[in-house]
């Protein structure tokens, strides 16, 4: 939707008798800032209280389907957000690209209230593709709140078009702290559905740390990506990635780093 056609919708729920209030942290989309979601969004929790009392609706959605639970979320108001759960707020609602609660507060590492989101039923799967909590952490490297999704169902592989799997993310994004989580609950380290496995990742990026550990944990050095090549191929020529993936078969996986970390 156009930037002009979001604009009519939104002069038109105004003249409609709805309060528009402007949200600044969103000035880049139609939004449609209420009481309640300013309460919620700055940890205002009487004011919150006060608003439920007098019969503000817990699910009222912007333009974009944002929710007052979305705004909590995302600035990591756990008790925000569990007044507006336990007052009937939405703990699955989707934004117009699909986000939940869950998903915000899994980018910005909030991890008390992933804990809380999902022990009220909060999908640890997502509800689409766009919404995966796992890889929107994964991503952003917050390796607890993965930890608490695996704890309540999420799939450490879970696969998703273009994007891959969360270990694939995380070594994309170089989040090596993620990477070393990920593999210690079990993701698979060999996995390439998306064209490059994590190791072809680590090469193409020349990180060395990454390189190390995903040999440590058994990836293959010569296992080919969808343009026929093995990981030491995409390394820096002379960089230390390329002389760990070259020396990896004759020292074993168990590699002493710092040996080749000078250039």
């Amino acid at each position: 939707m156009s930037a002009g056609n979001k604009e009519t919708r939104r002069d038109t729920e105004c003249q409609s008798g709805t309060e528009c209030f402007s949200n600044p942290l969103m000035s880049d989309v139609a939004s449609d800032w209420s009481p309640i979601h300013d309460a919620a969004y700055n940890g205002r929790i009487l004011a919150l209280q006060r608003l439920i009392a007098q019969g503000t609706r817990v699910n009222l959605s912007t333009l974009d389907k944002v929710s007052p639970l979305h705004g909590a979320c995302m600035q990591g108001h756990t008790a925000c957000a569990k007044l507006l759960m336990d007052n009937g707020a939405n703990v699955n609602n989707s934004t117009a690209d699909g986000q939940t609660p869950l998903t915000e507060a899994c980018a910005q590492g909030h991890v008390a209230c992933v804990s809380l989101l999902l022990q009220h039923g909060a999908a640890s799967l997502g509800t689409s593709q766009s919404s995966s909590p796992i890889h929107r952490a994964a991503a952003k490297g917050h390796p607890e709140c993965i930890e608490h999704l695996v704890q309540y169902g999420a799939d450490v592989d879970q696969h998703i078009d273009q994007l891959g799997s969360p270990l694939q993310v995380a070594c994309n994004n170089q989040h090596l702290s993620t990477v070393k989580k990920l593999l210690q609950l079990g993701a698979c380290v060999n996995r390439n559905a998306s064209g490059d496995s994590p190791l072809h990742i680590a090469a193409r990026l020349s990180s060395p740390e990454l390189v190390s550990v995903l040999l440590d944990h058994g990836a293959d050095r010569f296992r080919m990506n969808s343009e026929g090549k093995r990981p030491l191929d995409l390394a820096t020529p002379s960089s230390p990635a390329e002389r760990l993936l070259k020396q990896a078969g004759d020292l074993g996986t168990n590699i002493n780093l710092d040996v080749y970390m000078e250039t």
